[in-house]
């Protein structure tokens, strides 16, 4: 059963991806911030698609095509350049 906190990061995590698709940035950060005091203050993780899709350096909410770069690198990684220039890879 999942605890309060953690439907109020997903709830959350849909707000921000809302308020990027319509073009409310500083909304989407706001929401990304609080999603991650809300995780810090009951200590519990922040799903995977919730750090993936967030930019650690300016809490951005990503959104390929939109605010991000998503390309596929050579060995298997995806790598995603928010707009800031943060640069994160993944192994896929």
């Amino acid at each position: 059963m999942a605890s309060i906190a953690e439907e109020r990061i997903e709830r959350l995590t849909v707000l921000a991806r809302e308020a990027t698709k319509a073009g409310e940035p500083d909304r989407a950060r706001e929401y990304v911030r609080l999603a991650r005091r809300v995780a810090e203050r009951h200590r519990c993780g922040l799903p995977r698609t919730f750090t993936r899709f967030t930019c650690d350096r300016c809490d951005a909410f990503l959104v390929p095509g939109v605010n991000a770069r998503t390309r596929l690198q050579e060995g298997s990684h995806v790598v995603v350049r928010c707009d800031c220039g943060a640069t994160e890879r993944y192994p896929y």
